[in-house]
Formats: structure tokens, C-alpha cells, sequence
């Protein structure tokens, strides 16, 4: 039998609404059908997303993260970012006084334009901001066609 502990119901309360409340949950992010993006998730990259003529270009920082920890696909026009940021624990490594950051899983998904090229998608990791570039695909042009009309 357990006993009823008012305090630690009021944490999980406070946990489970912060969960809920995230700006993942908050932004609508594209899903698998059935599944949730964010499930297992435990902190979300902060990302930028720009655009040229010729190309998206989606920036997210992920600080102290190994490159070989992060999983990048695209499925479907679906941009798929995860990975995981870990808290290196060490027997007599130094006694922590506060850890502010969050560790753990992470997952971020982006519905690609129609215009985008899911085949040519290029990433590079350096200084802790992952930059992923999406070209266009090219349009066909208009062209002019000469008529003769004869008479």
C-alpha cells in the first residue's frame, strides 16, 4: 500500500501541464497518422527558416550535441529532425550545484513546400546550429513559340 503524497501529485500535475504546454504541442507539427511527434521527446531545438529563390534554409541550434546523435530524413515532403542531447556522467567527474539545461531526446518535423526537392536536401553541423538546405525544383519556363500563318 502506498501513501498518498499531496506534494509529489501537485509535480506531476505541474510536469504533465509544462508537458502538454510545450511549444512543440503548441505549434502544430506535422505527425505520423497515429503517432505523435513529441511522445518521447524531451526538449525542442529552437530553429530558423528562411528562404531564397533558389533554396529553404532551416537552422537549429543544438548545442552540445554530437553530430553522430542527430538523425535528419525526409519522407514524404516531410522534414524529420531528432536526436539526442546526453548528460555525460562521470564517477568522480565534478559535483553538480545546478543543471538548467535539458538532456534527452529531442524532435522537430516541417512540412516541405511543393516546390521543395526532398532529393538534393544537404545538411552541415558546425558550431552547434545544424543547417539544412533545401533547393527548389526548377520550374519550366514559358517559351515563346512562332506561329506562320499561312495565307
Amino acid at each position: 500500500m502506498n501513501r498518498w503524497n499531496p506534494i509529489r501529485e501537485l509535480e506531476d500535475f505541474v510536469q504533465n501541464y509544462q508537458r502538454m504546454m510545450s511549444p512543440a504541442k503548441m505549434q502544430g507539427l506535422v505527425n505520423e497518422p497515429g503517432k505523435e511527434a513529441m511522445a518521447h521527446a524531451e526538449w525542442m531545438p529552437a530553429v530558423d527558416i528562411s528562404e531564397t529563390a533558389q533554396s529553404y534554409l532551416v537552422k537549429a541550434e543544438i548545442p552540445d550535441v554530437k553530430k553522430e546523435d542527430i538523425k535528419l530524413n525526409v519522407h514524404e515532403h516531410v522534414l524529420r529532425l531528432t536526436g539526442e542531447r546526453r548528460l555525460e556522467k562521470q564517477e568522480n567527474g565534478p559535483k553538480h550545484h545546478r543543471i538548467e539545461r535539458i538532456y534527452g531526446s529531442f524532435a522537430r518535423s516541417f512540412a516541405l513546400p511543393e516546390d521543395a526537392d526532398e532529393t538534393r536536401v544537404a545538411a552541415e553541423y558546425r558550431d552547434g546550429v545544424l543547417h539544412v538546405t533545401i533547393p527548389k525544383m526548377e520550374r519550366a519556363q514559358p517559351r515563346a513559340i512562332d506561329v506562320q500563318i499561312g495565307g
